[in-house]
């Protein structure tokens, strides 16, 4: 091989291990490089403080920080005006990000409504109007717990009414008030939404309408079930499990035969004996005697 030939080769296999030098270097330092981009910090906005389900969010519930870039949750919130103002339909813990998955869908978007997010899988949600009294005078407040007494008449006696707890620890989703008639004048009547299996739910909407219902606030720690078989005035009052029977007592007048003392024979009259008369004539005179044996 000539000596222009080695050279002409030479410097062939010098520039083919140069580019694949360059090629590797390049590459190396593009993967350093995108490395850097993804810890590189980026602003999102967190939780101030804990967020309750249910809560309209303010500014002061919300703060800007820095996290790195490929950490950072799906559809995180970069600016607190974009939040301010929406509901949260999941409990935010403070310091946790603020994502789009969070939040109540804006007005028009699908699935906007916020009770939907609310109800477990499975449930339902129903509302029933009651009084300050069957409301618990404005205690009750949404995840409380009740149970539900109905009043109503007591099967196969019109007469007779009984009280009875049908549903026991039962969620309360949310308190609200509605509009209602009553003597052709506007009222607000008091709601509460509560949490219910299908099953339930059908007992609650029968019974509403065949009596009324009483809310009986639990302990926040009470979830045990009540021994109640009902209550009845007979039992209230007596003891009973039913009222006690009247008995129509009928007098009976008995006449009482007085014994009546008999008359005694009227004696017959004593016989009278014969009597003889005397005629005397004394010249034109004449007179008469009666003379008796």
């Amino acid at each position: 091989m000539t000596r222009p030939k080695a050279v002409i080769l030479v410097s062939i296999f010098a520039l083919f291990f140069a580019g694949i030098a360059a090629w590797l270097t390049y590459d190396y330092l593009h993967k350093a490089m995108d490395s850097v981009q993804a810890v590189q910090p980026q602003r999102i906005v967190v939780a101030a403080a804990d967020i309750p389900i249910g809560t309209t969010i303010t500014q002061p519930q919300l703060r800007e920080t820095t996290w790195p870039k490929d950490s950072i949750p799906p559809g995180s919130a970069q600016q607190t005006g974009a939040v301010t103002g929406r509901v949260a339909i999941r409990p935010i813990t403070k310091g946790d990000a603020v994502t789009e998955q969070k939040l109540k869908p804006k007005a028009g978007a699908p699935g906007s409504g916020f009770m939907t997010y609310v109800v477990p899988q499975g449930h339902r949600a129903v509302t029933v109007a009651v009084n300050e009294v069957a409301g618990v005078a404005g205690f009750l407040t949404p995840n409380d717990r009740v149970d539900v007494v109905i009043t109503t008449q007591r099967p196969g006696n019109d007469k007779e009414n009984i009280s009875k707890i049908i549903l026991e620890n039962i969620s309360i989703l949310a308190t609200g008030q509605v509009t209602d008639q009553k003597e052709g004048k506007p009222v607000v009547v008091p709601t509460v939404t509560l949490d219910l299996t299908p099953s339930d739910a059908e007992k609650l909407v029968l019974s509403a309408s065949k009596g009324s219902l009483q809310l009986l606030l639990r302990n926040i720690t009470d979830s045990s079930p009540a021994d109640s078989k009902g209550a009845t005035i007979a039992k209230v009052l007596y003891g009973l499990e039913s009222a006690p029977k009247v008995v129509a007592v009928r007098a009976v007048r008995t006449a009482q035969k007085i014994p009546v003392a008999k008359a005694s024979p009227t004696p017959a009259p004593a016989p009278v004996p014969p009597a003889h008369t005397l005629v005397i004539i004394r010249g034109i005179e004449k007179s008469s005697r009666q003379y008796s044996e």
